[in-house]
């Protein structure tokens, strides 16, 4: 698996996942020459070479004059997100979209959740791309494919968790108290969460909207819903 970028590389740098090589553009130099000081300080070969060279490792360009490469990305198991009295999980249905799903990431990391869910099917997976549009993000939060959502939501209620679907229709998410175990359900660019997915849930929560758009994108929807959650908590110190 490659990682590209400069931020997504120092993240990736943080943790304890096994680096096989990075490549560097030649004349590193600021934030390129601060990772191959970290490099070199956790003995990970790295080899200077041309732009053209990054460039086809990275055909969009957007390496920013490193790539990394390590194995593949590792997911969690369901169960390794459970645990703590005050805890957010974030569940993804149908979002396919790298970027998306790369934002989502992101805002969950930033947010201290305790994971997010993906299903195995019919979504968008943890990619180079989604590690580098994570800025990073996607190295320290912990990522767990599913069968389905519905299993997932099922097997939360089972942990006590409060399911909650990010859906229009339903009541504000600003008239509810969101402290406690938490599950966000986010749906995809174009469907919202599925049906038969809602009807699991044990409410709809909705963004109020004053303009003449009548949706936000996934990731802002959820960045929105999960300030609201770390909000309510600091509210309880």
């Amino acid at each position: 698996m490659k990682t590209e970028g400069r931020n997504a590389v120092l993240e990736l740098l943080k943790t304890e996942k096994t680096v096989d090589k990075i490549l560097l553009e030649k004349g590193a130099q600021g934030t390129l020459g601060k990772i191959f000081a970290e490099a070199r300080a956790k003995n990970i070969r790295v080899q200077f070479v041309e732009r053209a060279v990054l460039d086809r490792e990275a055909p969009d360009r957007r390496h920013q004059g490193v790539v990394a490469f390590t194995t593949d990305f590792s997911y969690a198991d369901l169960y390794d997100l459970f645990g703590r009295e005050e805890s957010l999980i974030v569940v993804c249905d149908g979002v396919e979209d790298v970027h998306n799903l790369g934002a989502i990431l992101r805002v969950a990391e930033c947010a201290g959740a305790d994971g997010v869910v993906i299903p195995k099917a019919k979504g968008a997976t943890v990619t180079e791309a989604v590690v580098r549009i994570s800025a990073g993000a996607a190295e320290h939060i912990k990522v767990a494919k599913v069968p389905s959502v519905n299993y997932a939501v099922e097997e939360l209620k089972k942990q006590g968790y409060w399911v909650y679907a990010l859906e229009a229709g339903g009541e504000s998410v600003y008239d509810n108290a969101l402290t406690g175990k938490i599950a966000l359900v986010v749906g995809g660019e174009d469907s919202g969460v599925h049906r038969l997915t809602r009807e699991r849930c044990d409410k709809i929560l909705s963004i109020p909207l004053f303009g003449k758009v009548n949706s936000l994108n996934a990731s802002v929807a959820l960045g929105v819903a999960v300030y609201e959650v770390v909000r309510a908590r600091l509210q309880k110190r």
